[in-house]
């Protein structure tokens, strides 16, 4: 019962959160190396028995029958072995990711196709030894060629991708491949957003005072709590065409929303909207997914960061805090889209809830500000990618940047500093408040910075960095 109810499931997910489901399961590629095997093993049996592939080769290179269960017995255990140290090594790293980094990269680790495949080349190696052996005979005088080859073929197979999984499992353990890893998955969901909004994207002015008033608008609630997962936004845009009515999100994708939260404002013109028609294009469940949200990702990559600096472990954390500069960049520059999306009629029919540059920089940085405890070090980095992030995106999130930072070493207060560790923040900070047109700011920062110097120290500190 519980299995159909697993597989019914599935069938009432979106398209798009249905492969992302898949993708995140143990179960779905091995299933297909099983079904390979199956077929596998039906044609050496073809080979063998129907063809009898042994009259048209070298008797020494055949096998009898009783030899043959002998070999294939002990080709089984192997298998089933080396099946057992895999996954015995999966439950390791798994463990591993979750007490050091993360339990939100279990995901990451399950959905990586190299993992998949190497789960699904055990499976079906086990399978097809094991079929192979069921239907041996035991007669002394005959010979079998197709399937004692293609048996220890298989399990050669098996042992090479054992190999290759224990190098896998050690080189995506590393700290630049975890959090480039969950930096590439971000980028991939973001490319994937944009790619759906983009024809609904016009370089069209909309005048907010024209937009009708909320008396006018219909709310629609949501029917159970959970978290804003998935919106069909082409399909959303479709329909509202039909209805000849305007949409408004009231949520943003991965919010958690309790049954009864507005989720989504509608205003009706000639026609009598049905609202059950919007809310099958929305989809809300008990996570949150990656599917469209850029800030779980951001999430994701600061709780790493954060577990590396309970564990005392400063390369992680600054490469983390890379990783964290880069997604940022990315999302800046699409942040910067129209929360308007147009029919192919250039009429507004979904208008966005989304956040800007300044609530990404919030997300990625601030948590690992608050739980570095004041650690000079991290905020050097921190203020570092901050200042980078200045050389190189558009002057509209300069302020956010030079904001940022400024809170940054504000929360120094009562907090005493090493000259170096002051030389090397305010070197950083300068670079930043001539990027960003905020000499004169940097200037009462600096004053405020030297003040946490003991005085002797202060007066070899340049004003003039």
């Amino acid at each position: 019962m519980g299995f159909f109810y697993y597989i019914r499931k599935y069938f009432k997910m979106s398209k798009r959160q249905r492969k992302s489901e898949l993708k995140s399961t143990l179960w779905f590629m091995p299933f297909w190396y099983i079904v390979g095997a199956v077929g596998l093993s039906a044609f050496t049996f073809y080979l063998d028995y129907i063809v009898d592939v042994s009259l048209y080769l070298p008797a020494a290179i055949g096998f009898s029958g009783q030899t043959l269960q002998v070999l294939l017995s002990a080709l089984v255990g192997g298998v089933l072995t080396l099946s057992a140290f895999t996954i015995n090594s999966l439950l390791v790293a798994l463990t591993t990711f979750s007490g050091q980094f993360s339990s939100k990269m279990l995901v990451n680790f399950v959905s990586d196709r190299a993992t998949q495949h190497v789960l699904g080349i055990f499976n079906g190696s086990f399978i097809y030894v094991l079929l192979n052996f069921l239907y041996v005979t035991h007669e002394e005088e005959e010979y079998i060629v197709a399937t004692p080859a293609l048996s220890i073929l298989t399990a050669i197979t098996a042992a090479v991708t054992f190999i290759y999984f224990i190098n896998h499992t050690t080189t995506w353990m590393q700290v630049h491949n975890i959090s480039y890893n969950m930096n590439s998955k971000s980028k991939s969901v973001q490319a994937s957003l944009e790619k759906e909004l983009k024809p609904y994207h016009l370089e069209k002015h909309v005048d907010e005072a024209k937009l009708p008033s909320e008396a006018e608008g219909k709310i629609i609630e949501a029917n159970q709590p959970g978290y804003f997962q998935v919106a069909d936004f082409s399909r959303l845009i479709k329909q509202a065409k039909r209805d000849n009515s305007l949409i408004r999100f009231d949520v943003r994708i991965g919010e958690f929303v309790v049954e009864g939260t507005p989720v989504v404002t509608y205003w009706e013109n000639e026609e009598k909207v049905d609202p059950a028609r919007y809310l099958k294009s929305i989809e809300i469940g008990i996570k949150q997914t990656e599917i469209q949200d850029l800030e779980y990702g951001l999430i994701k990559l600061a709780e790493v960061a954060i577990k590396a600096l309970g564990h005392n472990d400063p390369l992680t954390v600054t490469n983390t805090i890379h990783q964290i500069a880069d997604l940022l960049k990315s999302i800046g520059q699409s942040s910067n889209f129209s929360p308007y999306l147009f029919d192919q009629e250039q009429e507004l029919r979904v208008i966005l809830n989304q956040k800007d540059f300044r609530y990404y920089l919030h997300k990625g940085f601030a948590s690992i500000r608050e739980y570095a405890n004041q650690n000079s070090a991290v905020m050097t980095e921190l203020l570092t990618m901050v200042a980078l992030l200045s050389k190189t995106m558009d002057q509209s999130v300069h302020k956010d940047l030079w904001e940022f930072a400024r809170q940054t070493i504000l929360g120094f207060d009562n907090y005493s500093l090493y000259e170096n560790d002051c030389l090397y923040i305010l070197e950083q900070l300068s670079v930043l408040s001539k990027n960003t047109g905020n000499q004169k700011d940097y200037l009462f920062l600096l004053e405020y910075m030297l003040e946490r110097v003991s005085s002797k120290s202060a007066s070899k500190v340049p004003s003039s960095l």
